[in-house]
């Protein structure tokens, strides 16, 4: 699991942190930063994917020129913040078991953009298990290894392995790609680097970014398709793939009947004679099949995110932006319910943008604490970072008042600068 991100430098973040927990919810307004934060995240997501940076920030491009990875948004010069010639991405990173006090890994990767040019290179790397390195990149002055053209020298220390020496064995990297992806291949790297640099490489590997697409929902899928599309492609072959199971079906049909007004008796899955495609149709009680094509926005979407969470294998992480989109006001208690349920589990983490209101005053204690706010300066436009929980009295007027009410009032905004103001006021006095 993921325990924070650390962006600086990073679009419109200086140098801000978010805190993150099993279930992530982040709020803030239009053009705050929000999606920026995805960005970060699927920059990371590129990494573990082992992309070189130019296909991480512009784009991957297969056979006949389909678009295997989509580019980061905005345009080539605004992933780093203006101003500035590097940015770097931190995460710390922890294995997805409960109970344990296994070490957590932190992945840090510092990346410049050549002078006059749209060349991206790593000025800087490592990766820590616990509290030994396991590698380094572009030591610092004094270090008996520099930067050469265009390769770089990493560090390997070799914490317990008997060696004792100041730096470990030092094998060659590209500055293109991130070395993280790279070390594993060396025949210097021992086995034990080797795999836990691979835990780390499977999280980062191990994100989705859902964007549910209604018309997408709708669609009739190719049988066989068990992993649903980023826009939803194949709800209907996700969901009959679930319902092979007795236990989950029972789960799904019961879910979906407390989000729709519809009697919902089971899930139907007819073939398409002419194409052979499966589509999606409900059952109801009274004996009459409703084709996905006439159910709403809100149910198709609710049903993707059932299919995400309660699927076979479900990823390690969802990014989901404005979760609450086309989900009635008094049916979101019953997503948040669905999700603070499977990530409590401790294999699943789920971190979503929301402007809901409602949202916000339904979420539990836990899923508050690992709830912040994005805020952007209007004199700087830089972006920061805050948990909620930790605002001036944030949690008595949780209480008092509701967080949805706070937000709405612009209460979060307000006391995110109110204590701005108070911690530079108090560092001029010193």
């Amino acid at each position: 699991m993921i325990t924070s991100l650390r962006l600086k430098n990073f679009k419109n973040f200086a140098n801000e942190t978010l805190r993150m927990g099993p279930f992530t919810v982040i709020v803030g307004a239009n053009a705050s930063g929000k999606s920026n934060i995805r960005d970060a995240f699927r920059f990371l997501h590129g990494i573990g994917r082992g992309y070189r940076l130019a296909e991480i920030i512009g784009g991957k491009y297969g056979a006949g020129g389909q678009v295997e990875w989509e580019q980061i948004r905005g345009a080539v010069d605004e992933v780093i913040r203006m101003g500035k010639s590097s940015c770097s991405l931190g995460v710390t990173m922890q294995p997805f078991f409960t109970g344990t006090r296994k070490k957590s890994h932190y992945y840090n990767i510092r990346v410049k953009q050549k002078r006059d040019s749209s060349t991206f290179s790593v000025s800087g790397e490592k990766f820590t298990a616990g509290r030994s390195a396991v590698y380094t990149s572009h030591p610092a002055h004094g270090d008996p290894v520099r930067d050469q053209g265009d390769e770089t020298h990493l560090l390997l220390r070799m914490a317990k392995t008997g060696d004792q020496r100041k730096y470990g064995n030092r094998i060659s990297a590209r500055h293109d790609q991130p070395g993280l992806t790279q070390i594993a291949e060396h025949k210097r790297v021992v086995q034990r680097q080797k795999a836990i640099v691979s835990s780390a490489i499977n999280q980062l590997n191990d994100m989705r970014f859902l964007d549910l697409s209604p018309a997408s929902l709708r669609k009739p899928a190719f049988p066989g398709q068990t992993i649903l599309g980023d826009s939803g492609e194949n709800l209907p072959t996700v969901l009959k793939e679930i319902c092979e199971n007795p236990k989950r079906r029972r789960a799904l049909i019961e879910w979906t009947r407390e989000l729709t007004p519809m009697d919902i008796r089971d899930f139907a899955f007819p073939t398409d004679q002419t194409t052979g495609h499966i589509q999606l149709a409900f059952k109801e009680t009274s004996g009459k099949t409703v084709s996905a094509y006439s159910a709403s926005d809100g149910t198709l979407r609710f049903l993707a995110m059932l299919a995400a969470l309660l699927g076979k294998s479900p990823a390690r992480l969802y990014v989901f932006e404005e979760i609450d989109n086309g989900i009635h006001p008094s049916r979101l208690r019953l997503l948040l319910d669905l999700i603070e349920r499977q990530t409590a589990k401790g294999n699943i983490q789920v971190v979503t943008t929301t402007h809901s209101p409602d949202l916000l005053s339904m979420i539990s204690n836990k899923t508050f604490e690992h709830t912040s706010v994005v805020c952007r300066n209007p004199d700087t436009d830089e972006a920061v970072i805050r948990p909620i929980s930790e605002l001036p009295n944030a949690n008595k007027l949780k209480t008092s008042q509701g967080l949805g009410r706070l937000h709405t009032g612009g209460w979060l905004e307000t006391a995110v600068w109110f204590s701005e103001g108070k911690a530079a006021n108090k560092g001029n006095e010193e």
